[in-house]
C-alpha cells in the first residue's frame, strides 16, 4: 500500500515523497536528470525526510554531477551523417529516397533507411522508432525465458512503450513488466539487468535488502551493468523528460 507522492523543496530543490508499508527510509537519485525520490515509511514526518535529504546533500549533488557530464545528442533531424545508436554502439544514418515499404538496416557502421521521396522528419522518426521496437521485441521474449526459472517467478504479460523517468516497471499483482522503448539504444547487458531488475519486484515490490540480495546473488554484476546504464549516452528526448 501507498499514498499519492507528494513534494516538497529542500535548498531550491525539489524532492518526491512517496509513503509506503516500508521499514526503512531509501533515498535515491534517478537518471536522466538527476530527480530525488525518498521512499519511507508511513510514520516519517516531511521534516525528518528533510533532515535525511540535508544529510546527504553532498552525495545527492555527486549524483545529479555525473548525470548532468553525461553525453547527450542535440535534437536529431533524421539526416544522413547524424548518429543513431543501437544496442550500445554509435552508427551513422543513412538516408535512402527510394519508392517501396520502408525498410531499416544495419549495414557495417550505418544505420540505413528506406523511405519514399518526400518523407520529413516525422514519418522517418516514425519508421525509425517502429524498427527500435521491433528490434527490442526480440531480444526480450529469450531474456525472460532466461531468468523466470532462474528466480522463480511467472510472468503474465510484457510489453514495450516510451517512458519518461523509468527504464521498467512492474504491476505485481496482473504479473506484467513494460520495458521503456529508449533500451534499445543501449548495451544489451543493461537491457538484461533492467529486465531482471523488472522480474525480481514479483518477488518484493521494494528495493530492499531482499531485492538487492536477490540482485547479488543471481546476477552479481547487476551495479557495473547500471553504471553503465547510466553513462550510456542520452538522446535529447532522454534528457528533456
Amino acid at each position: 500500500m501507498s499514498i499519492k507522492p507528494k513534494q516538497i523543496s529542500v535548498g531550491g530543490m525539489h524532492v518526491q515523497i512517496l509513503r509506503k508499508g516500508i521499514k526503512n527510509l531509501h533515498l535515491g537519485v534517478y537518471p536522466p536528470n538527476g530527480r530525488v525520490r525518498v521512499a519511507t515509511p508511513f510514520r516519517v514526518s516531511d521534516e525528518a525526510v528533510r533532515l535525511a535529504v540535508i544529510g546527504k546533500l553532498g552525495w545527492i549533488k555527486r549524483q545529479q554531477a555525473k548525470f548532468a557530464a553525461q553525453p547527450r545528442q542535440s535534437l536529431r533531424e533524421m539526416v544522413s551523417g547524424e548518429s543513431h545508436y543501437f544496442l550500445g554502439r554509435r552508427y551513422r544514418l543513412r538516408v535512402i529516397e527510394c519508392e517501396g515499404s520502408p525498410t531499416v538496416t544495419v549495414r557495417s557502421r550505418f544505420i540505413e533507411l528506406r523511405i519514399r521521396p518526400g518523407q520529413g522528419k516525422t514519418r522517418r522518426e516514425a519508421v525509425l522508432e517502429r524498427w527500435y521496437r521491433q528490434q527490442l521485441k526480440g531480444l526480450i521474449p529469450p531474456l525472460i525465458e532466461k531468468w523466470q526459472p532462474i528466480l522463480g517467478v511467472a510472468l503474465a504479460a510484457w510489453g514495450v512503450k516510451k517512458m519518461k523517468t523509468r527504464w521498467g516497471t512492474c504491476n505485481a499483482e496482473a504479473r506484467r513488466i513494460w520495458l521503456n522503448l529508449e533500451l534499445a539504444k543501449k548495451p544489451v547487458q543493461c537491457l538484461e539487468y533492467i529486465v531482471v531488475h523488472e522480474l525480481i519486484h514479483l518477488i518484493t515490490r521494494h528495493h530492499d535488502e531482499r531485492f538487492v540480495a536477490t540482485l547479488d546473488k543471481h546476477l552479481p554484476q547487476w551495479r557495473a551493468h547500471r553504471a553503465a546504464l547510466n553513462a550510456a549516452p542520452l538522446s535529447h528526448s532522454d534528457w528533456s523528460y
